[in-house]
């Protein structure tokens, strides 16, 4: 049986964690004050649309086809009343395109259906949306309306975060509970974009720029991640 912790020695446990992920937040603000999300956007109903299709995507990617997708169907009422086939040629590159497609024109519905078109600002509505999860509710929250609702725990937080000791997660609502037990919540925004980037652009899976990483002084793994050891070139058949 495991033993019982009391909220007391919880919180002491706890304590030098949140101090660490304290200077984590005030290492990252020095470095850019405003990150913001790298998906193009307008508006609220843009960016819900956009996060969608970056499963499995990049946001480059993303952005490539989301131009032509927000011509043709600018609005929740627009995307509404459109069949899924007619998106699919549009997003075909985003991959998964059957899937999002219909996820698109399912969500843009209930948008009509229930919110009059609006994107709702609450975590449990935006997540009741046809393929909306609870990721893609806290980074439109969060990028469109500066509400934090939780942290974004995509593969960059998910690695960043444990890179730094401070969880030991896989699962990602597990990682989101722990980070946000440490991190002040009126930083949780920041937080989310700002190691989402870090982990897309320096802490990166294979090759993390460790000499050049702002949290260098903070991360326990700075001298145990080391990068992949260099491919071989093929041998030669030798000279005739």
């Amino acid at each position: 049986m495991a033993p019982h912790v009391t909220p007391s020695r919880r919180a002491s446990s706890t304590r030098p964690l949140q101090e660490q992920a304290r200077g984590i937040v005030e290492a990252l603000r020095l470095r850019e004050p405003e990150p913001r999300v790298e998906l193009d956007h307008q508006d609220p109903f843009q960016l819900l649309v956009a996060t969608i299709l970056s499963a499995q995507c990049t946001d480059a990617r993303v952005n490539k086809v989301t131009p032509e997708l927000f011509r043709r169907w600018p609005t929740p009422r627009a995307m509404a009343a459109a069949e899924p086939e007619e998106l699919i040629p549009v997003i075909r590159s985003a991959g998964f395109f059957n899937t999002k497609a219909r996820s698109l024109v399912a969500a843009s519905r209930a948008l009509v259906e229930r919110h009059q078109g609006e994107v709702p600002r609450s975590l449990e509505a935006l997540s009741a949306l046809p393929g909306v999860g609870r990721k893609t509710a806290n980074v439109v929250l969060g990028a469109a309306y500066g509400i934090a609702s939780g942290i974004v725990v995509d593969t960059h937080m998910a690695r960043v975060s444990q890179r730094l000791g401070l969880t030991r997660q896989t699962d990602p609502e597990r990682i989101e509970r722990d980070l946000m037990a440490l991190v002040p919540q009126e930083s949780w925004v920041f937080f989310s974009i700002s190691m989402v980037l870090h982990g897309r652009y320096v802490c990166t899976a294979r090759r993390p720029a460790c000499a050049a990483c702002v949290l260098n002084a903070l991360c326990p793994s700075r001298d145990r991640v080391a990068p992949p050891p260099p491919r071989r070139r093929p041998r030669g058949r030798g000279r005739g």
